[in-house]
């Protein structure tokens, strides 16, 4: 059966709910099924055509007017996910929390296919005038939904496929929807993944500001995720909770009706906030988690605080993908959650581990354990005791109560063992055998513990050319490569420019911004650290200026700044060249200007200075 043919269980499943009015138990999804009854009861003829009309121009400017926030919140996701709205032949769509479309980019295509069903700005999607579709069944349920073709209330919509998640403000108040939609012929199987990612940044976005006085509490049970967009925020007015993330709410087995009825008290064991470091919190179940607790609380004896592991990087740090790595992070969730072992290869700094994060935080799993092991950063003396753990007495200086160890921490999770390339072969074969029985038994004897992980692994190296010099075991290879994904060094990036603009808005940068030449600086530039040495760079820039300057290249180091201004040398002598294009693009914003040099500096990004002296001469 192809993608454009409805599903035959599902066709029949629309006969016997709107013709014969009987349920169809099983086929439909219950969400889907609960807003088909919803659609009965407000009277729609599922073969009538939907009367749906765009406001007029005033009022959608009314609308832009009062969702300017969420607007200005949402950029970066919309033009994150526009590229690959355009690869798929679809539309990424902004709503407010009525429903009522504030924007729609993506595939210009699409983009008029869509229009003959109003799918477009100014026209309103909620469940009550649309009929059943992802955008209005995401708002009534307050939750991720995703509606293919024929799940489609009217029939006339059966020719999208849609999947939208809602976007709650810090204190639960329902804000709009995103949603990614595309025609129902095409596959569109990592679509609900992306747009909950989306949806995490766009919420944790908003925690940066309106909480002055209160105590901003972030937690998640994996240290690593803290300072990313999966950790739980919860906000204090002294010890009452006043707001709150969803992940925060999960944590904590808490709803939107804890907020105002809840103090830090009734959560947390000591009952006070303590000092702004690393710490772990143990909840009232008993539960631990790792936090990162406010600059501004106080210090209270018996908080029962103790120190916690510092999280592997900032959220400035998280992954900023091109849209062929991004749709390559949503098959891999697919994977993952099929128990599918993955392997990843890329440069060092290429963004291994943080792709690794990204496909834990959007699998099934995302909620249990995401234990790191760098087999390279292991002495060859510990990585066994550290990885299979042992009994007590195993071994002199073993612990009297023995050791876990990380596979069993991992137990329910997803187990990340990066540089897997340089496990010594003893050791591979053990790991092959608790691959193969998913078991584990830790050293100095014991019974086997059944293992339940997901796996994935990561390298620098080719691991299949060392298998076939027998440096690395085949049999164990063709167990952890079952699927390979390459991560692509950031010199062979199309659209630098654009990776560098979105590392540069996930930094605290005060209002700094980085100007034409200095942008120019950078994207010259091969970057053979890829990620990890851009982004240093990048914080660099931020701790050698003052907040509201414009950065150019004279803050760059000297190895990158004379790297790329060898790389423009032979454009600029050359006719028509490099700086020749500069001085035009300079003259031209002048002369738009007005001759108003500020005002044409400005424009482009650029001092004053660095205006007179290369396009006037001066």
């Amino acid at each position: 059966m192809s993608a454009a043919t409805p599903r035959a269980d599902l066709m029949q499943a629309r006969r016997d709910f709107f013709d014969r009015h009987a349920e169809p138990m099983g086929v439909v999804p219950p969400s889907i099924l609960r807003s088909w009854r919803r659609c009965v009861e407000r009277g729609f003829d599922s073969h009538a055509e939907p009367r749906i009309e765009p406001v007029g121009s005033a009022a959608l400017r009314e609308h832009h007017e009062r969702s300017e926030r969420l607007i200005r919140l949402c950029r970066p996701e919309l033009e994150a996910l526009a590229g690959e709205a355009r690869d798929t032949g679809s539309l990424v769509i902004l709503t407010d929390g009525g429903g009522l479309v504030l924007d729609a980019v993506g595939d210009p295509g699409f983009a008029g296919k869509a229009a003959g069903v109003a799918l477009r700005p100014g026209v309103l999607w909620a469940e009550a005038a649309a009929g059943t579709n992802a955008i209005g069944a995401a708002l009534v349920e307050r939750r991720p939904t995703e509606v293919r073709g024929a799940e489609h209330y009217f029939e006339s919509h059966r020719i999208l496929t849609c999947a939208a998640a809602p976007i709650l403000d810090p204190r639960g108040a329902l804000l709009g929807a995103l949603d990614l939609s595309g025609a129902a012929s095409i596959p569109h199987l990592h679509a609900l993944s992306l747009i909950r990612l989306g949806v995490d940044q766009i919420e944790h976005r908003m925690f940066a500001e309106g909480f002055e006085g209160c105590d901003v509490v972030r937690l998640h049970v994996d240290p690593a995720l803290l300072g990313t967009p999966q950790e739980g925020v919860a906000v204090f007015e002294g010890a009452r909770l006043v707001a709150a993330n969803r992940h925060a709410l999960k944590l904590l087995g808490l709803d939107w009706n804890a907020l105002g009825a809840r103090s830090f008290g009734d959560l947390f064991e000591g009952g006070h906030l303590g000092r702004a470091e690393e710490r772990t919190l143990r909840d009232r179940s008993g539960t631990l988690l790792h936090a990162r607790l406010p600059a501004r609380a106080t210090v209270v004896p018996g908080a029962r605080l103790r120190p916690s592991p510092a999280p592997a990087a900032p959220a400035a740090d998280g992954p900023v993908f091109d849209p062929a790595t991004r749709a390559n992070l949503a098959r891999a969730v697919k994977l993952v959650d099929g128990d599918i072992p993955i392997l990843i290869q890329g440069e060092t700094g290429s963004g291994k581990e943080m792709f690794a994060r990204a496909v834990h935080a959007a699998s099934a799993r995302a909620e249990k354990p995401f234990v790191a092991v760098n087999c390279a950063a292991l002495p060859e003396g510990l990585i066994e005791s550290e990885l299979f753990g042992y009994e007590h007495g195993a071994f002199t200086g073993a612990r009297r109560a023995g050791s876990k160890g990380l596979l069993r921490e991992a137990d329910g999770g997803v187990l990340f063992l990066d540089e897997i390339g340089d496990m010594p072969l003893p050791l591979q074969a053990r790991l092959l055998r608790v691959v193969q029985e998913r078991a584990v038994t830790p050293l100095g004897g014991g019974r086997p513990t059944p293992l339940d992980v997901r796996l994935i692994c990561a390298t620098h190296r080719d691991l299949q050319g060392l298998s076939a010099q027998q440096a690395f075991r085949p049999d164990l290879y063709f167990r952890l490569a079952q699927f390979t994904f390459a991560l692509p060094p950031l010199r062979t990036l199309p659209d630098r420019t654009a990776l560098i603009e979105a590392l540069w808005r996930g930094l605290p940068t005060d209002g700094r911004r980085i100007g034409a030449d200095g942008l120019e600086a950078l994207r010259r530039y091969d970057w053979p650290g890829n990620h990890r040495e851009l982004v240093g760079v990048l914080k660099a820039m931020i701790a050698l200026s003052s907040p509201g300057e414009t950065l150019g290249p004279d803050l760059l180091p000297a190895t990158v700044l004379a790297a790329s201004s060898a790389l423009a040398r032979p454009a600029e002598n050359a006719e028509g060249g490099l700086e020749a294009m500069a001085r035009g693009a300079m003259l031209s914003a002048i002369e738009a200007c007005g001759g108003n040099v500020a005002a044409a500096a400005r424009k482009l990004g650029v001092s004053r200075s660095t205006l007179y002296r290369r396009a006037l001469g001066r």
